[in-house]
């Protein structure tokens, strides 16, 4: 179906997780079943790390329908005429998506499940026993028996009892503790199991998770499959063709493209793509739908400055780990879809991967939210961004003053004093960096260079503009405080050759001084002058 362009519309499949409702009522569908064919013949327990809304619902529901040999709605598919459809296999699906805040009302979540599975199957004689873990395991003992079968086990959101509650240790390491027995049940009942799947945002680690999950390959980075979920641009131009009249598709490519997990194409996140072609409007489709307190509260209380986020150089275990009470920001942005793997790097026998924004709806909504958690003050901020950009490329050098001042006024420090300096320049420039981050504009943040490390590069209009910023403490002799500061920043920046790599583009560049005073709590003035 992909490899020829679509010349009518179809339905939107907005909302849907049914596979079978997706084909039956002739929805737009990317065929994924290459890809399943390939799990199912390479290999029979994985596991699937991938962002909220990000298919894999539909992708769980799609292996069931398989195993169940629902040949009619294949009909067309590229796994059509690849797979036995005399054969169908007993699938045990559990979805950990209720609201479960104790290891007791998880027993009950998960008990309630495979009593609907039991009785399904014709198992109603079965003992009822209280414990998941053995329910479980008497279950798969008994469809074994009962369909001459061995069973599918598809297990979806495998991890939510735990990230529900995960500002809460305690209650996160009692629903991990008990999810523990009932994973083991994978392991220890091996002879009874054909398959097993198991899908969830995080990328837990199994040693700490349990030890029936040790077996599991972890497809999440794996390149063969990084497609699996998720919209590729020859998606959109063959499958959603009739869609795209009317859109900007550079645009649609700068707004929502770039997931990447390691594979040849970058990704689009469903959602995205499916409320844009149903609105006509780009707007943050995916991230409005959940906004990430917790991961700004994290931010927050670690002092971790926005800027450290883009063009983040980290090992591949500490990013990929996630241990409760012991896991990186990096780990949980990575794994939770705010960031994505720009390049692998591999150093001797070391696994570098560089982290960054996916798009500009992160990049942007990402931004704009944790200025309003710091501030209070998000939209301020952001509009702010837009004018201030505008003055730069217009060379409005004094309204683009005017415009920092006025932001600033009254926003408090949101991290607590170190009592230097430069902790106070630091909160200033994630400041700015987030009204910035806020446009499209192109801008580099403590850009490395031979001599040291810029604060902030904004290339915009065909022009350069490199920002270096001071802080001055106390009010005595503050003029002369200020010219100091003036004149280290604008020698810093010759010095140090910030603005040295841009001679090349044969563009205007501008160095802009930029002098925060302590006590004012806001910039107090700025020098310009070209390189």
């Amino acid at each position: 179906m992909n490899a020829e362009i679509q010349k009518q519309k179809r339905k939107l499949p907005i909302g849907y997780q049914s596979f079978a409702d997706l084909r039956e009522d002739g929805c737009y569908y990317v065929d994924k079943t290459p890809l399943i064919r390939q799990m199912v013949e390479e290999g029979r327990y994985y596991f699937l790390s991938r962002p909220r809304r990000f298919g894999k619902s539909l992708l769980v529901d799609t292996l069931q329908e398989l195993f169940e040999g629902n040949e009619p709605l294949f009909q067309g598919l590229d796994i059509h005429p690849h797979w036995d459809w005399s054969v169908q296999y007993p699938v045990v699906r559990l979805t950990l998506d209720g609201k479960v805040s104790t290891p007791e009302s998880l027993e009950k979540n998960i008990v309630n499940q495979l009593r609907g599975i039991e009785s399904r199957f014709g198992l109603t004689s079965l003992p009822p026993l209280t414990e998941a873990a053995d329910r479980l395991r008497n279950l798969l003992d008994h469809l074994h028996q009962k369909t001459d079968r061995q069973v599918v086990v598809l297990v979806d959101e495998y991890d939510k009892p735990v990230l529900d509650v995960l500002e809460e240790d305690e209650k996160a390491r009692a629903n991990r503790d008990s999810l523990r027995e009932i994973y083991s049940i994978l392991k220890s009942s091996q002879k009874h199991i054909r398959f097993v799947f198991v899908t969830g945002i995080t990328m837990m680690s199994m040693a700490s998770f349990s030890s029936g999950l040790n077996n599991l390959t972890n497809i999440s980075l794996s390149p063969r499959y990084a497609s699996i979920c998720g919209y590729a641009d020859h998606d959109l131009d063959t499958v959603f063709a009739p869609e795209l009249e009317g859109l900007d598709r550079d645009k649609i490519r700068t707004w929502y493209n770039g997931y990447n997990w390691l594979g040849e194409e970058k990704l689009y996140n469903p959602h995205d793509i499916l409320h844009l072609f149903d609105m006509r409007e780009f707007r943050a489709h995916w991230f409005k739908s959940g906004e990430p307190g917790y991961l700004y509260r994290l931010l927050k209380e670690n002092r971790v400055s926005p800027m450290q986020l883009e063009n983040r150089v980290v090992d591949a275990d500490f990013a990929t780990n996630f241990e409760l009470g012991e896991f990186s920001h990096e780990a949980l942005l990575l794994q939770s879809g705010y960031l994505t793997v720009k390049q692998k790097e591999v150093i001797e026998d070391n696994i570098l991967y560089h982290l960054d924004y996916p798009n500009y709806e992160v990049q942007r909504s990402f931004n704009a939210g944790l200025a309003e958690h710091l501030t209070k003050r998000g939209r301020e901020i952001a509009e702010t961004g837009n004018a201030l950009i505008q003055a730069l490329g217009e060379n409005h050098f004094s309204v683009f003053k005017q415009k920092i001042q006025a932001m600033l006024e009254g926003i408090p420090y949101a991290w607590p004093s170190s009592g230097d300096l430069g902790h106070y320049e630091s909160w200033y420039t994630s400041l700015l960096y987030m009204s910035f981050r806020t446009t499209p504009v192109d801008l580099k943040a403590e850009e490395m260079t031979s001599h040291g490390r810029s604060d902030l590069v904004i290339l915009h209009l065909n022009q350069v503009f490199v920002l270096e910023f001071k802080m001055v403490k106390g009010s005595k002799h503050m003029e002369r405080k200020v010219e100091e500061g003036l004149d280290e920043a604008i020698t810093q920046i010759r010095e140090k050759g910030y603005g040295e790599k841009y001679r090349d583009l044969d563009q205007p560049i501008h160095l802009i001084g930029m002098v925060f005073g302590e006590e004012d709590r806001n910039l107090l003035d700025i020098r310009v002058e070209k390189l």
